[in-house]
């Protein structure tokens, strides 16, 4: 590696000496690869731009295979026809190389799209070597460190990035449809609130005042039911200071929707809707498989109550129970009493979760464990709740919101009065002062972008749909073995 960049570096001051800028400047790209491959016409001149990702010399032909973001394609070059400034240039172009040219389409006797070059410059010197000689890159450490390398060399890892920014953007596109409007509201707030997680926390210099990175949106969201505003969406970065593992990262996007005058039945009825729309229309196919598990998603999907589920997938009567016996078995970590409904949720995460593999609306959830939610007319004790679950991880959340200021400010008190409240916990009293103006009824949907992505795309590994996922810190030595 060192041998290489140094040699890659002395190569750009020749470039230099010969008054030539191995870091160009604008370059006027016509089409990218794909057109140019899906409308070839036989010696049409064309100019573009690329990563060189492959040479091959053949005393004074030269053939090179370029990429760019859309496709590959091969370059061909005859010295005895390029001027000889060209010609020494082409001898100092390395793999790795971005270039533009001008040149004419062909194909070879195999059949192969081909650009006969008549003139090219370079763009960009690349004075480190691709990985592993060019042909990919399986350290998944790098990977995910580096991930402009990953980019460059594995073409399924771009096509994923590409997938998941179609599937935001049909996203929108379907919401707008159904007359939903896109808001923003704050990343830094003066309370953690909206959902049961420990935040990053901040402080403001000139307001001499600590703030929470956002942890979700909702209370912020549910003003704007308060404003008047009936249907609306955010596509929001949240922060959450706990743990990493492969379905989970600190940052993390989610979309959440609040429709007033619905409930959450009609955000299932939603959540299938956008699923089918993304499946037909960036997917193309209705299964998919993550982890050698196929995911079928016709509809309609199934709804099962979670007491259901237990019998179900893990045999377990929970209202026929020794929940002794549960906790001891499910709860080992944890020391205190706690009720017998944590004891489900419990069980229920850890016996049941990862078997539901087809998409599922869980639903009947204890309302004590829903503190923004309405609970069922015919039952309090059930909360108007559902969480889906795909291939075996929770992918979206969704209540009927709670609108009752004075049942809401209660539900917060007992909140920050019960032992899992800690020093950052506080109750918006701002939000209950906006209840209190009246919030029409409404459904509300939460949705986990990047464990969609990951589901609808077959990846097993949430960094796998982050570009930049959070590492821990790389060690100076590291940096140094790779210079």
């Amino acid at each position: 590696m060192k041998e290489i960049r140094e040699q890659r570096i002395e190569t750009s001051s020749k470039l230099k000496q010969k008054g030539l800028e191995p870091y160009g400047r604008k370059f006027i790209k016509e089409n990218n690869f794909r057109w140019l491959i899906e409308n070839f016409v036989e010696e049409k001149k064309v100019t573009s731009a690329g990563r060189i990702m492959n040479i091959r010399g053949h005393g004074k032909t030269f053939f090179m295979d370029i990429k760019d973001v859309t496709s590959k394609i091969q370059l061909y070059f005859k010295k005895d026809l390029l001027s000889q400034e060209l010609a020494e240039i082409l001898l100092m172009i390395d793999i790795g190389d971005i270039v533009g040219f001008t040149g004419r389409l062909f194909k070879t006797k195999t059949g192969e799209l081909t650009i006969f070059v008549d003139e090219f410059t370079i763009l960009s010197k690349s004075i480190r070597p691709l990985p592993e000689k060019w042909h990919g890159l399986k350290d998944v450490e790098i990977r995910y460190r580096q991930r402009y390398l990953d980019l460059i060399v594995n073409d399924d890892v771009r096509d994923r990035f590409i997938v998941r920014s179609k599937l935001i953007k049909e996203t929108r596109a379907f919401l707008e449809s159904k007359s939903f409007m896109e808001v923003e509201t704050p990343m830094m707030q003066a309370i953690a609130g909206g959902a049961a997680a420990r935040p990053f926390v901040t402080h403001h210099n000139t307001l001499d005042l600590d703030l929470y990175l956002r942890i979700a949106p909702e209370l912020y969201l549910k003003r704007l039911l308060v404003g008047g505003f009936e249907k609306i969406f955010e596509i929001n970065r949240n922060f959450r200071n706990e743990g990493i593992s492969p379905w989970h990262n600190p940052e993390f996007t989610m979309i959440e929707v609040y429709s007033a005058y619905d409930d959450y039945k009609d955000m299932m009825n939603l959540t299938e809707e956008l699923v089918e729309h993304l499946l037909n229309n960036v997917i193309h196919k209705t299964t998919v498989t993550v982890d050698d598990k196929e995911i079928n998603f016709a509809r309609p999907w199934r709804v099962l109550s979670m007491k259901d589920s237990l019998k179900e997938y893990a045999g377990i009567d929970i209202d026929n129970s020794d929940l002794s016996s549960l906790k001891k078995q499910f709860c080992k970590n944890i020391k205190n009493e706690i009720s017998k409904e944590e004891i489900m949720n419990i069980v229920f995460e850890e016996a049941v979760e990862h078997k539901l593999i087809n998409p599922t609306f869980i639903v009947d959830y204890p309302a004590c464990l829903c503190p923004l939610s309405k609970t069922k007319k015919e039952n309090p004790a059930i909360a108007e709740r559902f969480e889906l679950f795909i291939g075996g991880k929770e992918v979206a959340n969704a209540y009927s919101e709670l609108n009752d200021p004075i049942e809401q400010k209660e539900r917060f008190l007992q909140q920050s009065a019960s032992k899992e409240a800690d020093e950052t916990y506080s109750m918006d009293e701002d939000f209950i002062r906006a209840l209190e103006f009246g919030m029409p009824p409404a459904g509300g949907l939460g949705i986990g972008i990047d464990r969609l992505v990951m589901v609808l795309t077959g990846a097993s590994n949430v960094r796998d749909v982050i570009l930049f996922p959070q590492l821990r810190k790389e060690q100076p030595e590291a940096i140094l073995d790779n210079q």
